[in-house]
């Protein structure tokens, strides 16, 4: 190599570096790029290549799930460490990821060139200067990158989750996030396909972490690539796990709201049964006072099942934080980690 091509790659390195978070702390700490794929041999070694430009110190790993195409011969060849994961969804290439690699930081994203590898300097620097646990590229840009459809779905299940946990997150549904290594190791994945993401937002939200969201650009597939998201059967599916999240993590609510309907409707049948026994002591609709009867009992039943659920939540909640505690904040000196 010539000295002016080693002065240039001296000082590309150096401007790649001046992009990484507090050099200091980001050389003395390991960060995992995970990339989770499915049949993406046409992006897979442009995006691995992209991450090891930005991120010259950090180990790409590329989980293949059960791909029939190339993807993982490609990745390895552009220098990912390989490995798969066969139960198939994206939920279950990341609970697996999350429990296999040990790091200080995880930079999860696609390997379908939708996200910019140049913005993981951003997230990594937020997650470290802000002091936060979780940080979400929020997603932006040409409205052909999304479908219709999935603009819809996108919008209404943020809605959802903000009225449903609160407020924090524009776009629960963003795949690209850095994470800390105690909130990955925390993190109590139940999900296996793309609803993974909306669980990895309410649980920040349930435990109160710290976590921010910084707007990026969100590009279109290239040609050649293709979405692995169904439109009704993954929204379906979302809307489900929202649902049995909001049961877990509000149960009171859930149950108490579940109490009230029945409440209602056996009150509407009961009143006139019970005026018309009043005024003639007589009980002429027999199967409405028996299913008003049945209705109300159901609600007191689930009224305490939201009261004995809500006590072994706030259980399962505090033993959470007590795990995320007992895990060093990314910030910590190297020698206080375990």
């Amino acid at each position: 190599m010539s000295q002016a091509a080693r002065l240039q790659d001296t000082q590309i390195r150096r401007e790649l570096m001046d992009l990484l978070p507090q050099a200091t702390f980001v050389r003395n700490r390991t960060i995992a790029v995970l990339l989770p794929c499915l049949n993406e041999e046409a992006t897979i070694g442009q995006v691995v290549a992209e991450f090891h430009r930005v991120l010259p110190g950090a180990t790409v790993y590329v989980y293949d799930n059960n791909s029939t195409d190339r993807t993982a011969a490609v990745a390895a060849a552009a220098g990912a460490v390989v490995r798969r994961e066969r139960r198939p969804g994206k939920g279950n290439v990341v609970r697996r990821m999350f429990a296999d690699i040990e790091a200080d930081l995880y930079v999860l994203a696609d390997g379908d060139l939708t996200y910019d590898a140049a913005a993981a300097g951003r997230l990594i620097d937020a997650l470290v200067t802000e002091q936060v646990d979780m940080v979400v590229g929020a997603r932006e840009g040409a409205t052909d990158a999304f479908a219709r459809g999935h603009r819809f779905g996108n919008w209404l299940f943020n809605r959802l989750v903000m009225r449903l946990f609160g407020d924090g997150f524009t776009d629960i549904l963003s795949g690209y996030r850095v994470v800390s290594r105690r909130f990955a190791k925390s993190f109590p994945a139940s999900s296996s396909g793309f609803e993974i993401e909306a669980e990895l937002s309410v649980h920040a939200l349930d435990l109160r972490l710290a976590a921010i969201e910084i707007p990026l650009s969100y590009r279109a597939r290239p040609e050649g690539s293709a979405s692995k998201l169904s439109k009704w059967r993954d929204g379906a599916r979302i809307l489900g796990k929202i649902a049995l999240m909001y049961k877990a993590v509000r149960p009171l609510r859930f149950f108490g709201a579940l109490a009230a309907v029945m409440a209602a409707a056996g009150l509407a049948l009961g009143l006139p049964v019970a005026a018309t026994f009043v005024e003639t002591g007589l009980v002429p609709r027999l199967p409405s006072a028996v299913l008003a009867a049945a209705l109300m009992q159901l609600a007191f039943m689930s009224l305490t099942c939201g009261v004995i659920v809500d006590a072994v939540g706030a259980s399962q909640r505090e033993f959470k934080r007590m795990r995320y505690l007992d895990l060093p904040a990314p910030g910590a000196p190297r020698e206080a980690q375990p």
